[in-house]
C-alpha cells in the first residue's frame, strides 16, 4: 500500500465554469465538513483497535456526528473488514472479514495521517453512487488500519442547485482527416445557400416572435434544429422546404421576445448577418454549421476544417472578417496551408 497525507484541494478558480472546478468545490466542501469528526473518530478507535465489538460501539455512537454519512466501517492494513457495517439506523455483520483490496478507492494513494476522498463509484454494498472518505487510524506512529465513511451522492446533492453557466470562449480542433484533405475540397452551393437571406429572416422571426431560444443551422444539408421556450426538453427539425414555407409562423404560438434572453434581438440579427459572411467569405475555409442561444448568449461555429468555436455573442460580433480568414483563424496550421495555397494559385503560370 502506498501511503500519503491528504489535504483538501486548493481550487484553481481561474476557470470557475469548468466541470473539474465544480467537482473540486464539492469535494473540498465535503472534506472540510468531515475532517475533524473523522479524525476524532479515528483517535477513539485507535484506543480499542482491533477489538471488533468495541469498534462497532464507537462507530454506532459517532455516525450521527459525521454530516451526511450513510455508512461507517473499519478495516486493517491487509484490507480486511474488521467491523460491522454501521448504518444510521442498523448494523450489518455480513461483511466481516471481507477483502477490500479491489475496492475502487484503493486505486488511489491511501492516507497515512489524514483523509482521502475517493472518486464517485457504484457501491457493491448498496448499489448507490457514493464517495468514500478514508481516515487513517494510528497509535504510537504505527498505522493500524482505516475508518471508511461512505457518502451517498444523492444525499449529498439533494439540497444543492445547478451552478450558473458562465459564457466563455472555447475552441476545438476537429478531425485531422478532415483538415488533411481540406484543400482538396471546395464549398458546394446548397439549397439553403441559394435562399440564405429568406432562411435567416425566418429564424429572426422564430426567435423574436415565436419563442425559439436556441437554433442550429446546417448550411450544406439545409437541416435546422430549434428549441422553444414552450417545450425546452424537445428539439424540432426543420427542412429547407419547411423554412421556405411562407406559412411557417402558423405552426408555432406567438410569444414576445423572452425576458430571460441575455442578448438583444438586434444582436441576433447581427449574428445572422455574420453567419452569412462566414459562409460565403472563402471557398475553402467556410462556415459549415452555426448555432445561437439567446438565454446564455452563446454562438457555436463549425468550419469546413472541422474546427469549432463556442463564444459569447459580443465576442463574436467584435471580430472583424479578417480574424476568421486572416492570420488568427481557429487553426493556425490550416490557415498557414491556406495562405500557401493562395500564393500558389496566384503565382505566374498557375
Amino acid at each position: 500500500m502506498v501511503l500519503q497525507d491528504y489535504e483538501p484541494n486548493i481550487l484553481n478558480m481561474a476557470d470557475p465554469n469548468s466541470v473539474h472546478t465544480r467537482i473540486l468545490a464539492k469535494k473540498e466542501q465535503l472534506a472540510k465538513r468531515i475532517k475533524q469528526p473523522l479524525a476524532e473518530l479515528a483517535d477513539m478507535c485507535s484506543e480499542v483497535w482491533p477489538e471488533q465489538k468495541k469498534i462497532d460501539e464507537i462507530l454506532r455512537h459517532e455516525i450521527g456526528a459525521i454530516p451526511d454519512c450513510s455508512l461507517l466501517y473499519a478495516w486493517n492494513v491487509e484490507g480486511q473488514v474488521i467491523s460491522c457495517m454501521i448504518l444510521p439506523d442498523s448494523i450489518d455483520d455480513s461483511w466481516l472479514g471481507r477483502d477490500l483490496q479491489e475496492r475502487p478507492y484503493l486505486s488511489n494513494h491511501l492516507p497515512f495521517l489524514g483523509i482521502m476522498l475517493s472518486s464517485v463509484y457504484r457501491s457493491d454494498y448498496d448499489g448507490r453512487e457514493c464517495i468514500t472518505a478514508l481516515q487513517a487510524v494510528n497509535r504510537d506512529n504505527e498505522l493500524l488500519g482505516f475508518v471508511a465513511a461512505d457518502f451517498s451522492v444523492n444525499d449529498m446533492l439533494r439540497d444543492t442547485h445547478l451552478s450558473a453557466s458562465i459564457p466563455q470562449w472555447n475552441q476545438y480542433r476537429g478531425d485531422p482527416a478532415v483538415r488533411g484533405t481540406l484543400f482538396l475540397q471546395q464549398r458546394f452551393t446548397s439549397q439553403l445557400d441559394e435562399h440564405i437571406d429568406e432562411v435567416l429572416s425566418r429564424f429572426e422571426i422564430l426567435i423574436s416572435e415565436h419563442g425559439v431560444f436556441h437554433a442550429k443551422i446546417h448550411f450544406s444539408s439545409g437541416r435546422c434544429s430549434i428549441w422553444l421556450m414552450d417545450d425546452p426538453y424537445s428539439y424540432r427539425i426543420l427542412t429547407i422546404e419547411e423554412l421556405l414555407d411562407p406559412d411557417l409562423s402558423l405552426a408555432y404560438p406567438w410569444r414576445s421576445y423572452t425576458t430571460k434572453a441575455t442578448i438583444s434581438a438586434q444582436q441576433v440579427k447581427a449574428c445572422f448577418e455574420q453567419f452569412k459572411r462566414l459562409r460565403f467569405g472563402d471557398e475553402t475555409i467556410y462556415l459549415r454549421s452555426s448555432s445561437i442561444n439567446i438565454i446564455n448568449g452563446m454562438v457555436g461555429l463549425t468550419f469546413s476544417c472541422d474546427g469549432s468555436h463556442y463564444m459569447p455573442v459580443q465576442d463574436f460580433l467584435d471580430k472583424e472578417e479578417s480574424f476568421w480568414f486572416g492570420n488568427t483563424t481557429e487553426d493556425e496550421e490550416v490557415q498557414r496551408q491556406h495562405q500557401q495555397h493562395r500564393k500558389q494559385d496566384n503565382s505566374p503560370g498557375s
